[in-house]
């Protein structure tokens, strides 16, 4: 079932997506999950191809593209039943050194980043203390000379393993000694593979389902000066910039799960024959699944109106958190249909099901929880007391 809009500017970019998907198919995926490896064929694919560096700027080696188009991207990838969990990252990270880096520091990583000769796919912010009170995070960076010595910890960080630079987020001037809280973080560019045993350590999480991700500990690590992305104590600022587009992408990717389920929903439910008849004439399969469709067009919309405002360089605020949660709940609504549909075969892993209901659950808490979205709606959409 073809489930585009009839007017996609992208409508070629996703075609060439989807075949590039075919290459890696359920199989792929499963022997994937069940050792819990990197698709690093799959990643490798995406990078010679040129889609990871769809946002890089063409004189950097990228293609320039805008945010819609990595959205499509990301999309079809997961409407093709493949995981673009382990490389989006690079999409929103790079965000930072675009806007914020130095000239030296774009001529540096850029055109590496495009032809994969690095990988920018780690994010050093959330700790086990903090979780998403950014502000209140502990990792400290301080300054000696031409380097910053850090020290620390951060958690849920993915593809730490699989990533030779990572963005960081530390506090450089201690909370009690700044007038807004949101001061006094800064923002680094790290080598992991020189860190790798000198002060960083990288410990592997296993999680329900197979996203690659870590946590690290900072003991004395050695960080040059030089590496600092933008102004000492303004990297909170920094770090959201880049999280419209992150919630966007991560959008794009739930719609492209929605997809999925519902078309693998629909073409089991027409298949599968019990008591004379195929189940997908029940309302019972039939309406949830319509539900689903419904649920997943409207948050599609809602998406695709804030991708228009931020090419537009509009205030998207709303349309990404909102945009988030209700296609991060479309997916899921989907997904829950799709498993109901299918039975018991749904938790067969053959079928693929399962994996993708695993791993479309995350979306539900991440990148931001519903509560922290329900919050931002509520002070600074509707202009209510703030609730933290």
């Amino acid at each position: 079932m073809d489930m585009q809009m009839p007017t996609d500017a992208h409508a070629e970019i996703r075609e060439e997506v989807r075949k590039l998907c075919t290459r890696f198919p359920g199989e792929y995926w499963r022997e994937l999950d069940a050792r819990r490896g990197y698709p690093t064929e799959f990643v490798n694919a995406l990078t010679e191809a040129g889609w990871l560096s769809a946002l890089i700027p063409e004189e950097f080696g990228g293609s320039g593209l805008p945010l819609s188009a990595a959205a499509a991207i990301l999309e079809e990838i997961h409407a093709s039943g493949c995981n673009a969990a382990a490389c989006h990252a690079q999409m929103y990270t790079m965000g930072t050194v675009l806007k914020h880096g130095n000239a030296e520091q774009k001529t540096k990583y850029l055109p590496k980043i495009a032809t994969g000769e690095l990988r920018l796919q780690a994010f050093g912010v959330t700790e086990p203390t903090s979780g998403t009170d950014t502000t209140a995070l502990r990792t400290f960076a301080k300054r000696e000379g031409d380097k910053f010595i850090v020290n620390g910890q951060k958690i849920w960080t993915s593809r730490a393993e699989h990533s030779d630079l990572m963005l960081l987020l530390a506090r450089t001037t201690p909370r009690d000694q700044v007038k807004k809280k949101t001061d006094g973080l800064s923002t680094f560019l790290v080598d992991m593979k020189a860190a790798l045993g000198h002060g960083l350590t990288i410990r592997p999480i296993r999680t329900m389902m197979n996203h690659n991700s870590c946590e690290v500990f900072f003991d004395n690590m050695e960080v040059p000066a030089e590496n600092m992305v933008g102004q000492e104590g303004k990297g909170f600022r920094y770090i959201l910039d880049g999280m419209n587009a992150e919630r966007m992408l991560i959008s794009a990717e739930c719609i492209g799960d929605a997809k999925w389920f519902i078309n693998k929903a629909v073409e089991y439910s027409k298949q599968r024959v019990l008591f004379g008849h195929p189940i997908g004439k029940n309302q019972g399969v039939q309406f949830p699944i319509a539900k689903a469709y419904a649920a997943m067009r409207a948050a599609e919309a809602l998406l695709q109106q804030g991708l228009k405002k931020f090419e537009a360089g509009l205030p998207c605020g709303e349309e990404a958190n909102m945009g988030k949660m209700l296609c991060a709940d479309a997916a899921w609504m989907a997904a829950e249909a799709c498993l109901q549909t299918h039975g018991g075969f749904g938790f067969a892993e053959e079928y693929d099901v399962e994996r993708k209901y695993r791993e479309c659950r995350l979306y539900q808490v991440a990148p931001i929880s519903t509560n922290l979205v329900l919050s931002f709606i509520g002070e600074h959409v509707l202009g209510m007391p703030r609730s933290y």
